[in-house]
């Protein structure tokens, strides 16, 4: 999108903020905040937009395309290799720029990082030799195609037909080059496009004669290609030397960390080896650097969720705990935390396993048993070097929960994560791990409980009015009350914008409880979780279940996908 917002001599444009607008992307109180924050700071609005979270990339393209008055190209489909193999890999990342499709009046549609830039259009009409069509798409959806190497499918089956080529392993480099080998350009390719499409994390294992590759998007997998189980060791062998593991050792796990660049994106890949009947897996998951630095009221939490929750973290001392499941977001708010947190005049730590992003300002320790060092002893040593705020990656044992509740009684602010279902349960799990009661009404300060839920795709999301009986079935059977303000629901239906899932992206929904007189009363008397969660609702907490109804009614999720999220 580089360029796209700046001028041309093309005729006068509605502005950007107009066609957000339209778009139903933002509000009017929006774009005027945007505006003055723009006249301040400087940047360009979509910059704005996706620094802040409150739009997604792809959504500021749309827009942009819609503006320019051009295609916006998702690349979900790869372009057809006839095409692809028209421009030179090396021109192609040059200019960001690859032919897409050829239309039914043999106009060829070129995905274009900057669809304004009149000489690069006139340079590939003629490497092309044809008519083409200028459309936007993102840097990393042209990257991840470019080339022979831009099409996994076509890549795993250059390796089934050379099954016996030497494995060749060179510098780490996920720009696909027509002189490297199937393996590298392979590797290179699934993590481009894995990025390009929104993947936290590449699962590779051996299967039943093959190496099966697969995505996990919006947390759910979706399966992407596969190759021959030969094949296995050597892109193994590939991605070790990535992360300097020993490429000889494959009886024992192995996990390392690199650095890489996907277009202009700074990423981390953090790699994870596990030997299994059949081979090794592999996980790789990918960390964007930039998620580290996002506020709290970009992560998709309700407006009544922040305010509460802030209510505990902006306080000098106590402890604040963010419980769910596993991949529940619980370390994403806590860096946003973190982030609102970090000043010059805090000291901030952090004791981690692992760290999975870094923070400039923040003192972070990566635990590490086998030298000594868990959580337990990390936090106690912390202590003696006078941090003003102190985060814990996760409550694991009695001695981490004893240390915590201690620092927080001795006028620190402890940030935690507690796995937990919802935020009564927290209360009463620290009881059961041999916390006493009055140690925690003094301490505590608050619990935020989450889950993520998938975000509907705007694109073809369509209307459910039947949906309207099952809602009311949930309304009734958890007592729940809130403001109605839509009568028609929307469900998934799928298309090439969201790669036939119904969903792009994810938010939160949350509840968050304070600490009360009457919490800690019931705290004392070692009351159950859901006496708890009943007076802290009838103090202002609204239930996670009912956060969520709220986004559906929005037309934000689906019934379906908010009843598989949170029971």
């Amino acid at each position: 999108m580089s360029g796209s917002d700046k001028p041309t001599n093309r005729p006068q444009r509605a502005r950007l903020g107009r066609v957000l607008l339209e778009m139903g992307l933002i509000s009017d109180e929006e774009l005027a905040d945007l505006l003055t924050r723009q006249r301040a700071e400087g940047g360009r609005l979509g910059e704005l937009l996706i620094a802040d979270k409150r739009l997604t990339p792809e959504q500021v393209a749309q827009a942009v395309a819609k503006r320019l008055g051009v295609e916006y190209l998702s690349m979900s489909t790869p372009p057809a290799a006839e095409l692809v193999g028209r421009l030179a890999p090396d021109v192609a990342r040059r200019y960001l720029a690859l032919p897409a499709r050829r239309d039914g009046d043999g106009t060829i549609v070129v995905a274009m990082a900057d669809p304004t830039d009149l000489t690069v259009i006139d340079d590939l009409q003629l490497l092309l030799g044809e008519s083409i069509r200028p459309g936007l798409a993102m840097p990393e959806a042209i990257i991840a195609h470019i080339g022979v190497g831009g099409n996994v499918e076509a890549l795993a089956a250059e390796m089934d037909a050379d099954a016996s080529e030497p494995v060749h392993i060179g510098e780490h480099d996920v720009a696909v080059g027509e002189n490297d080998g199937p393996v590298i350009r392979f590797v290179n390719t699934v993590i481009a496009r894995a990025v390009s499409e929104g993947a936290s994390d590449i699962h590779m294992e051996p299967q039943q004669g093959e190496l099966m590759v697969r995505f996990r998007i919006d947390g759910l997998l979706r399966a992407v290609t596969s190759v021959p189980i030969s094949r296995g060791p050597a892109i193994i062998s590939r991605l070790k030397v990535l992360a300097e593991l020993d490429i000889a050792e494959r009886r024992v796990p192995q996990d390392g960390r690199v650095a890489i660049r996907v277009g202009r994106r700074a990423l981390d890949l953090r790699i994870a080896t596990l030997p299994i009947v059949g081979g090794e897996s592999v996980v790789i998951r990918i960390l964007d650097q930039s998620n580290a630095m996002v506020d709290i009221g970009a992560l998709g939490f309700s407006k009544l969720t922040v305010d509460r929750y802030e209510q505990a973290f902006t306080q000098m001392h106590g402890l604040v705990l963010v419980t769910g499941p596993t991949g529940s977001g619980k370390t994403s708010t806590l860096y946003a935390t973190l982030h609102r947190l970090n000043g010059v005049e805090r000291k901030i730590m952090t004791v981690e396993d692992p760290v999975e992003y870094r923070l400039a300002g923040v003192n972070q320790v990566q635990v590490r048993p086998k030298a000594g060092l868990t959580f337990a002893s990390g936090l106690r040593s912390m202590l003696r070097c006078d941090p003003d705020v102190i985060m814990i990656g996760e409550v694991r044992d009695v001695e981490t929960a004893r240390i915590a509740v201690e620092a927080a009684l001795t006028g620190h602010l402890v940030l935690a994560t507690l796995h937990t279902n919802d935020a009564g349960s927290a209360i009463a799990r620290l009881t059961e791990m041999g916390i006493e009661p009055f140690l925690i009404t003094s301490a505590v300060r608050g619990v935020l409980a989450q889950r993520l839920v998938r975000r509907l795709c705007p694109a073809c999301k369509e209307p459910f009015p039947e949906g309207e009986v099952s809602l009311q079935e949930i309304v009734a059977r958890h007592s729940l009350q809130f403001e109605r303000t839509s009568t028609t629901l929307f469900r998934a239906r799928g298309c090439a914008e969201c790669s036939g899932s119904g969903y792009r992206g994810r938010f939160s929904v949350a509840e968050a409880l304070l600490m009360s007189p009457s919490i800690e009363r019931l705290t004392l008397g070692r009351s159950s979780p859901s006496e708890i969660a009943l007076q802290a609702q009838a103090e202002g907490m609204r239930p996670m279940l009912e956060d969520g109804l709220q986004a559906v009614i929005a037309g934000e999720t689906s019934l379906d996908e908010l009843t598989r999220v949170v029971h």
